[in-house]
């Protein structure tokens, strides 16, 4: 995915505050599995997702818990790191070989202060990780996992074929076998 498409999904930025974010990006390439940011550390950097496909995770137990996937056009961090500085709680694995534009956290937050639109920017950017996270938080508490599979399937379908069931399962907060049973009953 073009960076500027990327970006601009966010908040549609001028041409000059554009070119003064990008500026600040790194192309970077990771294979499959590597744990891109890791859980317990103050994490410099984030991640925009040209190609590929990540999961956010706790490990809870022996259990990693997934519950969030980026894919293209998606951003990658540590939101305790942006917004408060400190240790992340998730770690962050690629489920694909990936393309990705890194930019430092502190570097992003200088831009906000001098340039208007980029703080706009980042301010859309936060009320939209918001909303993705409120989402996620009722369809966990008040939607059966029938109905969040159904949601996965409507919204993100592509994510059963690039992804492993064991990680879906978890993702509905299910185990692998009654996601088998959800899905033949669709069948």
């Amino acid at each position: 995915m073009i960076i500027d498409n990327i970006i601009n999904k966010i908040y549609t930025l001028p041409a000059a505050s554009l070119e003064l974010l990008k500026a600040q990006l790194h192309l970077v390439h990771y294979p499959k599995g590597t744990l891109l940011l890791k859980a317990n550390i103050i994490e410099e950097s984030m991640y925009f997702l040209s190609k590929g496909i990540a999961r956010a995770f706790a490990t809870v137990g022996d259990d990693e818990v997934t519950f969030y996937f980026g894919q293209e056009g998606d951003f990658i961090f540590s939101i305790n790191t942006y917004i408060a500085g400190q240790k992340s709680y998730e770690s962050f694995e690629l489920l694909e070989p990936c393309e990705l534009y890194e930019i430092n956290v502190a570097h992003l937050k200088e831009l906000y202060e001098i340039d208007v639109h980029l703080a706009n920017w980042g301010r859309k950017f936060a009320e939209q990780e918001l909303l993705r996270t409120e989402q996620r938080l009722i369809a966990m508490q008040c939607k059966t996992a029938q109905e969040r599979y159904h949601d996965l399937l409507e919204n993100e379908p592509e994510l059963l074929q690039r992804v492993q069931l064991g990680h879906i399962a978890s993702y509905l907060g299910i185990s692998q076998v009654s996601l088998s049973r959800i899905r033949a009953d669709r069948r």
